[in-house]
């Protein structure tokens, strides 16, 4: 997350394919790792991530209660279609959304502002969620509202906005939108 946020200062945007081996290259030589087709195995995985056992449970509960999902990611689109793919999430899901589209990464508004104009809604009538701290705090900024899934117990932010909500699972989210 660090280089997307140095190239973002720096106005040198990168897809996150490119941004993510950045990184892996860098923490691999810094390491001293060497061991042959490490990087790409590792790189393979950021395709098949799994999601949480909770999500496609609560995405079709959301479906069902006729909410729009969508996801906004930091991803490059390839790497979110077969992300989504490997998941089984595409018949759950309205749009997916990459900062590809707006040439900036999150924290960044107009990612966010991306969210508003392809899902033709306010800000305000978006319930955002995330597990990033960051990302809350930003889209919460923006205008948002934010649903924190702070899963792991984390320390408030210092930052611009505030999650109007905080939630361990995302097993809580449909009652906190309507959609128990």
């Amino acid at each position: 997350m660090q280089y997307t946020w140095l190239r973002a200062a720096q106005g040198r945007h990168a897809d996150f394919w490119q941004v993510t081996g950045d990184a892996l290259d860098f923490a691999l030589e810094t390491l001293g790792v060497t061991k042959p087709g490490l990087r790409d195995r590792l790189m393979s995985l950021y395709l098949t991530l799994d999601p949480f056992p909770e999500v496609s449970g609560v995405l079709a509960r959301l479906k069902a209660a006729g909410l729009q999902t969508a996801i906004l990611s930091n991803g490059s689109p390839a790497m979110l279609d077969a992300a989504v793919k490997a998941a089984k999430l595409e018949t759950l899901l309205d749009a997916v959304l990459s900062v590809e589209e707006v040439g900036v990464y999150k924290p960044h508004p107009r990612v966010y502002q991306l969210a508003v104009d392809r899902l033709g809604i306010s800000s305000s009538a978006i319930s955002f969620q995330s597990s990033n701290a960051w990302d809350a705090y930003a889209a919460s900024a923006f205008g948002m509202q934010v649903v924190w899934c702070n899963r792991y117990g984390q320390r408030r932010e210092r930052l611009p906005g505030s999650p109007n909500r905080e939630i361990r699972s995302l097993t809580e989210l449909p009652a906190l939108v309507g959609a128990a």
